[in-house]
């Protein structure tokens, strides 16, 4: 096992009506003026818009709106975002929504806090030196930002689609019913459940000494978000399950998935670069896609590795090692088919050549590269996006 060093400074409040409560948290947080970012129409339909500002309103606390973030949250938005919390003075930031949304509040709470663009954090030229307080009210597991360091911000200008890691992204606090997330559309859903998988199967897939319990935890989790996807696609309002997806997508990204191991997110780096050309796609969309490819590709260089995967995960009992991670990424590739998710790039309709020019994104045009079992340049970063076709 490596060194490692585990910090999850958010505070959650888990259960049936806590939402109700956020302006008394806010307001012993001692609060006074604070922005509020959502997606578009949902929450006001659903009559959660109307509750939180019930629950500001009744502590004073003065709110700056900024309605409208789009899934892949977009640097357009996020800019003016960031203008009006200067002018606003605002104290700190709440997100109402998925991870597009809390995404967005992250940037724009780094970008308000400092004086460069807020590019310049996910392009990598800076990193933020402090930030204003996020806290969030989650109406989909998924991302699990309401928990992690990162935010992934998309750049319409340039079609790139980046992430910058930084403590000071980890929201102050979170708020986490799952009842809000009843009406989730059943292929939002299943792309959670792709997202909150691949979160713990990235740092799952490294190379890296022996953790034993930080494997078994992973499994776990891994049984138990299957076990509630297939559940909630012919039982949306299963409490337990919803309350398992929800969690398992706070604990899959918070660093606990990753403790004593590598994490890299290799393939999320191969999506990124998808989503960022073909705004269209729903980032876990894209990853069951290119998950079971990666992992085609890359089996036979850690073969022990994926066979056990395969054992302990999907419950393969085949003895011979090749033969059982095969069909343990077949099962894979199976169950995400199984909960209404794409498995082939030609599935999101875009042109068949589409490969050479994600390669040269995924690469930066060819000037980096991507550590995983196998170090991935631009040749074999094009092999995967083929497989994947």
């Amino acid at each position: 096992m490596l060194d490692f060093t585990y910090y999850t400074p958010t505070k959650v409040y888990f259960g049936k009506d806590t939402h109700k409560d956020v302006g008394a948290i806010i307001h012993n947080y001692g609060f006074r003026t604070i922005m509020l970012q959502y997606g578009q129409s949902s929450i006001k339909a659903s009559g959660l818009y109307d509750e939180v500002m019930t629950s500001l309103s009744r502590y004073n606390i003065t709110v700056v709106e900024m309605g409208g973030v789009e899934p892949n949250p977009k640097l357009s938005f996020v800019r003016e975002a960031v203008k009006l919390a200067k002018e606003k003075k605002v104290e700190m930031i709440l997100a109402v929504g998925g991870g597009s949304v809390i995404d967005s509040c992250k940037c724009t709470a780094a970008g308000a806090a400092n004086t460069c663009d807020v590019w310049e954090f996910s392009s990598g030229k800076q990193s933020p030196t402090k930030s204003l307080p996020i806290g969030c009210i989650l109406t989909l597991a998924a991302a699990g930002s309401e928990m992690s360091a990162s935010a992934v911000l998309t750049n319409m200008e340039e079609n790139m689609k980046r992430g910058f890691n930084s403590d000071f992204n980890r929201p102050l606090f979170a708020i986490c019913n799952p009842v809000l997330t009843y009406t989730v559309s059943k292929y939002q859903t299943a792309c959670g459940v792709v997202d909150i998988m691949m979160h713990t199967m990235e740092r799952y897939f490294t190379d890296c000494d022996p953790t034993d319990l930080t494997d078994r935890l992973s499994e776990s989790l891994l049984k138990s978000v299957i076990a509630a996807g297939t559940t909630l696609m012919t039982h949306a309002d299963d409490y337990d399950a919803r309350a398992n997806m929800m969690w398992a997508s706070s604990l899959s990204h918070n660093g606990l998935t990753g403790c004593g191991r590598i994490n890299k997110l290799a393939v999320h780096q191969l999506e990124h670069a998808l989503s960022g050309e073909y705004d269209h796609i729903a980032h876990g969309a894209g990853l069951a896609v290119l998950f079971p490819a990666w992992a085609e590709y890359s089996y036979q260089y850690n073969l022990p590795r994926f066979a056990g995967f395969a054992r302990n995960v999907w419950e393969v009992t085949d003895t011979d090692d090749t033969t059982a991670a095969l069909e343990g990424i077949r099962r894979m590739r199976a169950y995400f088919a199984s909960i209404g998710m794409p498995t082939r790039l030609r599935e999101f309709d875009i042109p068949r050549d589409c490969t050479e020019r994600l390669a040269l994104l995924t690469t930066f045009h060819k000037t980096r590269e991507i550590e995983s079992f196998v170090t991935l340049d631009y040749t074999r970063i094009k092999e995967i996006f083929d497989l994947s076709w």
